[in-house]
This record gives C-alpha cells, sequence and structure tokens, in this order.
C-alpha cells in the first residue's frame, strides 16, 4: 500500500500522456487540412508551449502556496474545459485562426501547473514507497512513453474515423481520469508543505536565486533549451508535414510517434534497473548521441517505413532515458520546499525557446522544403549534444548533492 501513491502517479502520468498526445496530433493535422501552410501550423502549436512557459516561470509560487496535489487537480480541470472549448467552438460559431491561437496558448498556461506538481509529487511518492529516485523517475517516464505509444496510434487512426477535432473529447477524458486519480490516491503528504504566506514576487526571486546559483542546473537548462525546441518543431510541424508529403498518411504518423515511445519505454526501463552502476554524465552522453541528430538524418534519407520505424525505435532508447538521468540531480539540489517554483523555473527555461523551434521548423518547411529543414535542426541538435563532453561542469552530475539539498539525500540511500 505505500508504493499505491506512486502507482496512482504513474497511471495520471500515463493516462495524461496519452491525451496530449492525441492533441498534438489532432490540432496541426487540423490546421494544416484546414489552410495549407507551415507557418500557421507553427503559429498554433507556438501558441501552446509559449503559454506553457508563461505557467512555468511564473506559476511556481502559486503551486507551492496552494499545494503541490491541489494544483494538480485543479490544473487537469481546467485544461479540460479548455480542450473542450475548441471542438465547441468549432461546431457553433466557427473557430479563426486567431481563435485557435488563443486557446492554444490558454490550454499551455492551465497545463504547466499540472506538470510542475506532479513532478514534484514525484520525489514525495517514492520517499513513501522507499524507492530509489532513478526508480520511481524511469517508472513515470516509462507510463509517459507508454502514453504516447498508445496516443499516436490511436490519433492517426481516430481522426481518419471522425476528424482532428472530435479527438479532442479523448484528451478531455484522459484529464479527468488523471485528475481523479491523484486527488483520491495520492495523499496530501507526498508533497512539500504548503510555502509559507511570504509575497508572490519575494518567492519567486528566492526560486530563481537557486537556479542562479547552480551552475549544474543551469547547464541542463541551456542545453535543454535548445534541443527541445528541435524536438517540439519536429513533433509540431516536421511530422505532420513528413505524413503529408512523404507518408501520404495519418496512421504512419501515429506508428512513428509509436516507434519511439516503444523505444522510450526500453530505455526508461532499462535505465531503472542498471542505470545507477553508471556515471550520469556517462549515461547521459550515450543516451544523447542516440536520440539526437540521428534521427533527423534518418528522416531526410525517406527509408522505407519499415527501416524508418526500427531506427525510430533505436532513437527511442536514448530518449527515454533522459529524465531518469536529469530528475534525480533535480531532487537532490533543490531543498524541498522551494521545489515547486525551482522546478517550474527550470521548466520555463527549458520551454522558453520552445515556440522558436515550432516556428523556425515552419518557417524552414516553407522556404527550404521538408529535407532542408530536416537537415538544419539534425545539425544543430548534433552541436548541442557534445556540450556534456566539452564543458567541465557537466562533471557536476555525479558530485554528491549541495548541503540541505533533499530530504532523499539526508536519509541516505533508498531500498528497492
Amino acid at each position: 500500500m505505500s508504493r499505491l501513491p506512486l502507482g496512482a502517479l504513474v497511471a495520471a502520468s500515463g493516462i495524461s500522456s496519452a491525451g496530449v498526445m492525441m492533441t498534438l496530433i489532432a490540432i496541426p493535422w487540423y490546421v494544416l487540412q484546414s489552410t495549407g501552410s507551415g507557418t500557421k501550423t507553427g503559429l498554433v502549436t507556438a501558441a501552446e508551449v509559449l503559454g506553457l512557459t508563461v505557467a512555468a516561470l511564473l506559476g511556481g509560487p502559486i503551486v507551492d502556496r496552494v499545494g503541490t496535489r491541489r494544483a494538480s487537480v485543479g490544473a487537469d480541470l481546467l485544461t479540460t474545459v479548455t480542450v473542450l472549448l475548441v471542438p465547441l467552438a468549432v461546431s457553433t460559431t466557427g473557430l479563426s485562426l486567431p481563435g485557435l491561437i488563443v486557446l492554444s496558448f490558454v490550454m499551455g498556461v492551465s497545463r504547466g501547473p499540472a506538470d510542475t506538481a506532479k513532478q514534484v509529487l514525484l520525489a514525495g511518492v517514492v520517499e513513501l514507497g522507499g524507492i530509489r529516485p532513478s526508480r520511481g523517475a524511469s517508472a513515470v517516464e516509462a507510463a509517459m512513453r507508454t502514453g504516447r505509444m498508445v496516443g499516436g496510434p490511436a490519433a492517426g487512426a481516430l481522426i481518419a474515423l471522425i476528424g482532428p477535432v472530435t479527438v479532442l473529447f479523448v484528451d478531455a477524458g484522459a484529464l479527468l481520469v488523471s485528475a481523479a486519480l491523484v486527488s483520491s490516491l495520492i495523499p496530501a503528504a507526498a508533497g512539500p508543505p504548503r510555502a509559507s504566506s511570504d509575497g508572490y514576487l519575494d518567492q519567486l526571486r528566492e526560486g530563481l536565486g537557486y537556479v542562479k546559483r547552480d551552475r549544474v542546473l543551469r547547464a541542463m537548462v541551456g542545453m535543454l533549451m535548445l534541443t527541445n525546441s528541435l524536438d517540439f518543431g519536429l513533433l509540431g510541424v516536421l511530422y505532420p508535414a513528413y505524413g503529408d508529403q512523404v507518408l501520404h498518411s495519418t496512421a504512419l504518423i501515429g506508428a512513428m510517434i509509436t516507434a519511439v515511445a516503444v523505444g522510450g519505454l526500453m530505455g526508461s526501463a532499462l535505465y531503472g534497473w542498471i542505470g545507477h552502476r553508471f556515471s550520469r554524465r556517462s549515461a547521459l552522453l550515450a543516451a544523447v548521441a542516440i536520440e539526437g541528430a540521428p534521427r533527423f538524418a534518418l528522416l531526410a534519407l525517406e527509408p522505407t517505413p519499415v527501416v524508418l520505424l526500427a531506427g525510430l525505435v533505436v532513437a527511442g532508447i536514448g530518449a527515454g532515458a533522459l529524465n531518469p538521468i536529469v530528475l534525480p540531480v533535480v531532487y537532490e539540489r533543490v531543498p524541498e520546499a522551494v521545489r515547486g517554483r525551482v522546478f517550474s523555473l527550470l521548466v520555463g527555461g527549458v520551454l522558453a525557446a520552445m515556440p522558436l523551434g515550432s516556428m523556425a521548423a515552419g518557417l524552414l518547411l516553407d522556404g527550404a522544403g521538408l529535407v532542408g529543414a530536416l537537415a538544419t535542426f539534425g545539425g544543430l541538435y548534433l552541436i548541442a549534444t557534445t556540450f556534456p563532453a566539452i564543458f567541465p561542469v557537466w562533471r557536476g552530475l555525479d558530485d554528491p548533492a549541495p548541503i540541505g539539498g533533499d530530504r532523499l539525500v539526508s536519509q541516505g540511500a533508498r531500498t528497492d
């Protein structure tokens, strides 16, 4: 029973991830079919990430003050309402491109606190269950990968059957289930105590101070800003374009996302099993070398579907290990009392460049074509993933956590 909260968090993360994946495919597909413009598709996908960024940069103190469980449940419910507004507007008054951009932005704002809260809750539920943090993070990552693995092909099939807008009802249902699991099965004690009544700006500055003082955290944010922006441009713009121009199939887009998710599930499970035997820096270098630039080269070569899907499975293995490597580092280095606002700022920093990736993908798609866009993104990804090998600050991934960091560290190693 002590591991039930972790099970609930794993299930909630997987279910909500499946719903989000359906929306990430359905909305860009709707825009691309309606307008035929890569730039407009990029604008819509960038709007949601901009909303996520705003919520992440400014919402951390709110998560700490409201409480992580309340923040997770409340944000999921708010996102449900926003998602449902899209098909409601399309079926009644009609939905213009500016209107969809606004709704996508609000969707991102409401998703942000839920994501931050679930990340903070993870540290508490693994402690309640007596589980090593890397294994807990691997379990959540595996669930999210499984959600994407299910959500990708389901979205492709449902778009073909009922249209992209109707698919959003499935995302709304997934969000409701996620909120119910967190509310009913995760105790409030899993989250850190609610923050004091200090002023909002003071709390925001306090969280920012921790990020500024920690060179390892800053280095991770710097690399992930670039790689996540490229990933988002690939997923939100280049994948739909690849399906339209090369594969001529929504179902195969879903299969591509499923292939990456299958590999990610394998990678997160593998790291959870044996990852603690290796240095984090070595594991990170191996992961980014597998999942990074080779994906873009593979797509640019336009191989047969079988070769393409096999290559994406391999790339997914590296991607699946990334969060289990990075998240325990943050848990160790950030005190529990300020974790919500620090996590929020870290996520916000990573997200800040993602709208640029989406916009760049759209502009390159219209200006240089699909192969040119893939080649440019692949080259940038290759540069970014050399950072851990070149800069000495990355050795800090394996350094002991700062004194006063985390209750997980102060209580010593956990059993499995």
